[in-house]
């Protein structure tokens, strides 16, 4: 840590009281003394602590692994100066033909009163016992270390707290590896892991950790699903080469132990997680390490919200904090999620202030939601601009608002147009009714269409018709939309004319029953139900009693009573007659008598309702 000595300050042991003891008696007389423990257990900083205070004034000979130490005892006969061999790892310092540390040696060294302390594994030294190697250990002075810290040893941790940051750290995240494990490995699992967010080493399990220490740092410092670790890991764009490692690897990766001691990412139960501690403490004073990505927060919040185990109003305190720094950096986005997160606190006027600012800066996602916070309170006129533009920038939801909005609007102007006697307005009125299932509602609309004479209400007719299972009467209207060129009445059409081919004749009481309602809306002046009344009595082969009601169709200003003259005028063979009706119909707007003609249908006009 910069500022800080590079080892922090020593905190006594339980056994130091133990090593001193025996390293005085080897002061008198000489001898072998063994700091015994785990790995990372502290075997050497306490060794080395009990050599600066017992043997201060001693002269040190620290040989490499493996060096021949023969002539040892040789070099220090006769000097005046007293002298400590130290064996760091003495596995590497034992044996009877290279020049080992043995027990002849070692009782020349203790004759000349050399203190040799020497630090040893437990895994070595059970293995140096199998063999003859292990035969000088007999003649050793073993203190025993163990790896995890007692109460009294954090207790006194606690008070250095002062000293040295580390001290601190090392008490709050040291768990069963103890404490000089965490001050040792701590730096080293902390560069690995920054350093696999390379394309070519580990990037996928780079950001999986990443997400669980993102996470902890919001505030989330339990157990973490697995899905939400994925979920999480794969909004880091920065980190490039991630498609290079399946997930499964990159898991693998990451809760390896390490040292035989420490993982990166800690399992909790079951399939959750933790980011190792030691990451934790050492992310406030990572220097790279970026900001808390704002989606990550969002993840945070979310799960906060549904997770009892959390106070959702301290991570949210947390959050605003972090989004403020990146709005005030410049980052619009986290204008957005000031919004949010806002929003879900109940501050309604905050929220909206926030989706403003976000919406001015740019942001289609505050557009849309500031037009629905101002659609939900009433205020669909100011609400549509910014729904439109978030529904053109894809928003779906905004989009389908705006329409909602928009229907509602046309409904208030097409029941105007339709009060005002425009059969258009009442059909498309009646379209919207019919929509929202009113079907009653629907039909008085279109009824009011076809006394303003608007015949492209024919189709919207049939349906309704269907839908009471008036079959005669949805014929009649679909061979008006079908002879107006409407496809889909074409189809349903000869679907009715194939059943009715296949099938028992229609009873007599429904003809009846659709001539007396179109002879009373006929006998009423209304021109479609006139010419309506004709296609009936014609589908009935009744032809000849269908040629008037065409005529007072047309004269009332019916196309579709030209057009139907001139068809029956063609079966006869009068084409020169057929013709001429044809004219008549196409002159009213008919489509079906411009093309029986050959000519180009006439664009609709917003100005005009077709009569055909």
């Amino acid at each position: 840590m910069p500022g800080y000595p590079a080892l922090p300050p020593y905190v006594l042991r339980d056994r130091d009281a133990d090593l001193v003891s025996a390293l005085s008696q080897a002061r008198s007389d000489g001898g072998l003394v063994l700091v015994l423990g785990e790995p990372f257990a502290g075997k050497s900083r306490t060794a080395l602590e009990g050599m600066a205070e017992e043997l201060a004034d001693f002269r040190v000979y620290a040989p490499a692994r493996g060096a021949d130490l023969r002539g040892l005892p040789t070099l220090l006969h006769g000097r005046p100066e007293r002298y400590a061999l130290w064996l760091d790892d003495l596995d590497g310092h034992l044996g009877d033909t290279d020049g080992g540390l043995e027990p002849r040696m070692l009782a020349q060294l203790t004759a000349l009163r050399v203190v040799v302390l020497a630090t040893m594994r437990e895994d070595a030294y059970d293995a140096c016992r199998r063999d003859d190697r292990g035969r000088v250990l007999d003649l050793a002075q073993t203190v025993e270390l163990a790896r995890e810290w007692r109460s009294a040893e954090r207790e006194r941790l606690r008070l250095n707290y002062g000293a040295d940051p580390r001290l601190a750290e090392a008490a709050r995240s040291a768990g069963p590896e103890g404490v000089p494990a965490y001050l040792t490995l701590s730096p080293r699992l902390q560069g690995e892991w920054w350093r696999a967010r390379r394309a070519d080493r580990h990037p996928r399990g780079h950001a999986l950790v990443r997400a669980a220490l993102d996470l902890a740092r919001c505030g989330l410092t339990g157990p973490l699903p697995m899905d939400l670790l994925l979920k999480v890991h794969e909004g880091y764009a920065e980190v490039t080469g991630m498609e290079r490692e399946s997930a499964e690897d990159a898991r693998a990766w990451a809760v390896e132990r390490r040292y035989g001691l420490l993982r990166l990412l800690d399992r909790v139960t079951g399939d959750t997680w933790r980011a190792a501690p030691i990451l934790v403490e050492a992310a406030g004073r990572h220097e790279e390490l970026p900001d808390v990505p704002g989606p990550v927060w969002g993840c945070a919040l979310e799960a906060a919200r549904t997770d009892a185990a959390y106070d959702y109003g301290e991570i949210a305190a947390k959050a605003r904090v972090a989004f403020q720094r990146a709005a005030d950096a410049g980052d619009t986005s986290a204008l957005h999620n000031l919004g949010l997160l806002a929003d879900s606190l109940g501050e309604g006027d905050e929220a909206e202030h926030w989706f403003r600012r976000a919406a001015e800066a740019g942001e289609p996602q505050s557009v849309g939601r500031l037009g629905r916070m101002l659609a939900e309170r009433g205020e669909d006129r100011a609400a549509e601009p910014f729904l439109e533009t978030a529904a053109e920038a894809g928003d779906t939801e905004a989009a389908t608002l705006l329409g909602k909005l928009l229907r509602k609007r046309a409904a208030r102007w097409l029941k105007a147009g339709m009060e005002g006697g425009s059969g258009e307005a009442a059909h498309l009125f009646g379209d919207l009714q019919l929509g929202r299932g009113d079907v009653d509602d629907a039909f008085d609309s279109y009824l009011r269409a076809v006394d303003a004479g608007y015949a492209p209400v024919a189709a919207s007719m049939a349906r309704v018709n269907q839908i009471w299972n008036d079959n005669e009467s949805a014929t009649v209207w679909l061979r008006r939309a079908a002879d107006a060129g409407d496809v889909w009445a074409s189809a349903v059409l000869a679907e009715y004319v194939r059943k009715e081919n296949h099938t028992e004749p229609r009873r007599v009481e429904t003809v009846d029953r659709a001539l007396d309602d179109i002879h009373y809306g006929a006998e009423r002046g209304r021109a479609l139900d006139a010419t309506n009344l004709g296609v009936l009595l014609e589908e009935r082969d009744r032809a000849d009693e269908a040629r008037p009601w065409y005529l007072k169709g047309y004269e009332l200003g019916d196309a579709y009573g030209a057009f139907r003259l001139a068809e029956l005028h063609k079966k006869e063979g009068d084409k020169a007659e057929a013709a001429a009706w044809y004219r008549k119909a196409a002159a009213l707007g008919h489509p079906g008598a411009r093309r029986a003609l050959g000519e180009a249908p006439q664009p609709e006009s917003s100005g005009t309702e077709p009569a055909g």
